[in-house]
């Protein structure tokens, strides 16, 4: 029914996370019939920050420097660090404005069904970064299904360990099997202030 060049554009789109077959329809259609100009400034925007954009080499947020506009913030608190699945996950924080410390993106969490291992996790940064005695607080935003709580018991068990780190798990406000990204700003506020302690009683 459509030219395979569409058809090829609009198939692309729909791989997009949140975009359904209609929603992907609309957007190939502006791009390529009622808004042409802007296909050629998206494919440059999206060619420079491709080029230009990289994984902080401390936290794993976006940055196009050594270190991420969070790092190089000297209000914010590195000491307090918070663990997030994703950049999603922190851009979410950052949007509901109550955290004021660090972050740790992960880019991912623990699923042996997805073939993700310990060793598949952006994790020794934040190892060097506690082995230094940086980190004095570890606060664990991590999604509430049965990967995250995974992921959180690892990091307690065989990250913190018998490091001296107040580490808590967030969770009030989050529906079961819920995650960060899509909670809104009093959810994640009430989520960060009632978080529950995971460090054993005398271990701080």
């Amino acid at each position: 029914m459509f030219p395979d060049s569409f058809e090829n554009v609009r198939q692309l789109l729909k791989k997009l996370p949140g975009l359904g077959y209609r929603s992907a329809e609309r957007l190939a259609l502006h791009l390529l019939v009622e808004k042409p100009e802007m296909s050629d400034q998206l494919i440059a925007v999206l060619r420079k920050a491709r080029d230009q954009l990289k994984r902080c080499p401390l936290t794993g947020d976006l940055s196009e420097g050594e270190q991420s506009a969070i790092c190089r913030n000297s209000v914010r608190r590195p000491e307090i660090v918070c663990v997030v699945e994703s950049v999603s996950d922190l851009i979410a924080f950052e949007n509901s404005g109550v955290f004021q410390g660090w972050y740790h993106v992960l880019h991912g969490k623990l699923s042996p069904l997805q073939g993700m291992g310990p060793e598949d996790l952006f994790l020794q940064p934040l190892v060097e970064r506690m082995d230094k005695g940086e980190v004095k607080e570890l606060i664990l935003a991590l999604p509430n299904d049965i990967e995250g709580e995974a992921t959180c018991h690892y990091l307690r068990e065989f990250v913190v360990g018998d490091r001296d780190i107040e580490t808590s798990r967030i969770g009030f406000g989050l529906p079961s099997g819920g995650g960060v990204t899509y909670a809104d700003s009093a959810t994640l506020r009430n989520a960060l202030e009632s978080r529950k302690s995971m460090t054993p009683p005398g271990s701080v």
